[in-house]
């Protein structure tokens, strides 16, 4: 997070492209309460880029797990593959994807 606002400048300054805002996903394996903490935090750098000027209109946050968590922070799109196409299959060996 302490490098999305300063990058988010950066990008700014390119004539070729619009940085339309940020996406963030939750640690895996935690709480509720420490997910919407991080999806808050993001929603905040977030609303401080809009502040900055930037015209960001998307706050991508959230996956089918965590999904209701990231809603109630804020997010404006979630990404729910997994709630759709069920689980993907575990990599196996070296160089699975």
């Amino acid at each position: 997070l302490d490098d999305a606002l300063p990058l988010a400048r950066e990008v700014a300054r390119l004539p070729a492209l619009v940085l339309r805002g940020f996406m963030g996903i939750a640690a895996p394996d935690v709480g509720v309460d420490v997910q919407r903490a991080q999806f808050r935090a993001l929603r905040r750098c977030f609303e401080a880029a809009r502040a900055d000027g930037h015209r960001f209109d998307t706050l991508s946050m959230g996956m089918s797990g965590d999904l209701e968590a990231a809603i109630a922070e804020g997010a404006t799109e979630g990404r729910i593959g997994s709630a759709l196409f069920g689980a993907r299959p575990a990599a196996q060996g070296a160089g699975a994807a």
